[in-house]
């Protein structure tokens, strides 16, 4: 019998190839980091905007890594099926990881900081860079919002599947 269940697809038999190059960040890396695809692959406004954050929040004594950034779509897939056996469900892990062709990483418009001292300066200071927290649920998740260095981030949606861009 089969150990896996009818709703869920198999990996890929190259899931062992799915690391770096295609965006994995095993260990945080500076946003400054000039070799790693989950770096640079971000889109170049998020990259510029993300820096002089980073080059603000050193000032104040704070660091920003990188924890997940730009990702390849067979990566994204990936997480998505982990996180199918993680949580039972494609809906319960909808709250956690979109599907390769919704996600905002997958399009290098999206990056997750770390560590929490430099999640919470961000939740402080991104504004000022266009840089805002999407998801409630995910602290560490941030997009470029040009739009909010003057008139403040849009309301957080409570997950990922509560945003629009991601019902496709």
């Amino acid at each position: 019998m089969s150990r896996t269940a009818p709703h869920r697809t198999r990996l890929p038999a190259a899931r062992h190839v799915l690391g770096k190059a295609h965006g994995a960040v095993p260990d945080p890396v500076t946003v400054f980091d000039e070799e790693t695809p989950a770096v640079v692959n971000l889109d170049p406004d998020l990259l510029g905007a993300l820096r002089r954050a980073a080059t603000a929040a050193e000032g104040d004594g704070v660091e920003l890594f990188v924890n997940g950034g730009w990702r390849s779509p067979e990566y994204q897939e990936q997480l998505l099926h982990d996180a199918v056996s993680k949580y039972g469900s494609a809906e319960e892990a909808a709250r956690w990881v979109a599907t390769p062709d919704t996600s905002a990483h997958v399009s290098g418009h999206a990056v997750d900081i770390g560590p929490p001292a430099g999640r919470v300066w961000l939740s402080e200071h991104g504004t000022e860079y266009g840089l805002c927290q999407i998801y409630r649920n995910e602290p560490w998740h941030y997009e470029l919002r040009p739009e909010a260095v003057d008139g403040g981030c849009p309301p957080m949606y409570d997950d990922p599947s509560h945003d629009p861009r991601t019902w496709r």
